[in-house]
């Protein structure tokens, strides 16, 4: 791919937008299931929670998430307007049992101590401010709550030419002091490996990635 390609498709996985943003959308659900499945199965999912998903892309694995107990609750926020959209068509016959909302990326648009669990996928090399944004997760996540936090590894995402474009790569060491720093009481780093179609090219590619269990 050439340069403005390669920008175009950094900008879209940051923020999908319009028919361009519907289908890259659909490739990182395709990509990201793996990870995704890993995420869910890191919550340790029980009757009655509310689970807050940030980054939640297309939406299009909620119902595995709802399947997991009895009485799930599923919020998940977003800040492209096409996900969003995406979202809701997909899920719209959840009803009020999965609701999503468009945010700025920033604050997180809830009251303290709202959510039994939290987890996010492929979202952290688009923060803009790490430390401010995981003391937001804190404040809305209830007491002994888990924050799930899923991406690649550095020496992984190096590989993939669009990640030279407005991505803050992290090795598990950067991770793990960047957490240290939080308020968050401990962490549980489980590394995983999968083969997947590279966004670029018509090649199969080994990611590795973390699975991060935060407790408050």
């Amino acid at each position: 791919m050439e340069q403005e390609e390669l920008k175009k498709l950094a900008q879209n996985l940051a923020r999908p937008e319009g028919e361009t943003g519907i289908e890259v959308g659909e490739m990182m659900h395709r990509t990201n299931i793996g990870m995704t499945m890993e995420s869910i199965h890191a919550l340790l999912i029980e009757d009655h929670e509310h689970i807050l998903e940030i980054g939640h892309g297309n939406a299009a694995h909620v119902e595995l998430i709802l399947d997991k107990a009895k009485g799930i609750r599923y919020t998940g926020i977003d800040i492209s307007a096409t996900m969003h959209h995406e979202a809701r068509s997909k899920n719209a016959k959840f009803g009020s049992q999965a609701q999503f909302i468009l945010y700025d990326g920033n604050r997180l648009p809830f009251e303290d101590k709202t959510f039994d669990k939290i987890c996010t996928v492929n979202t952290v090399y688009f923060w803009k401010q790490p430390a401010a944004f995981l003391d937001e997760i804190y404040r809305v996540l209830k007491k002994h709550g888990t924050f799930v936090l899923t991406y690649g590894q550095r020496h992984s995402m190096e590989q993939l030419p669009f990640t030279e474009y407005d991505f803050t790569l992290y090795s598990n060491d950067e991770m793990e002091e960047l957490i240290s720093g939080s308020p968050f009481k401990r962490m549980k780093i489980s590394e995983k490996e999968e083969q997947v179609s590279s966004k670029t090219s018509q090649k199969t590619i080994t990611r590795t990635y973390t699975v991060l269990t935060i407790k408050k």
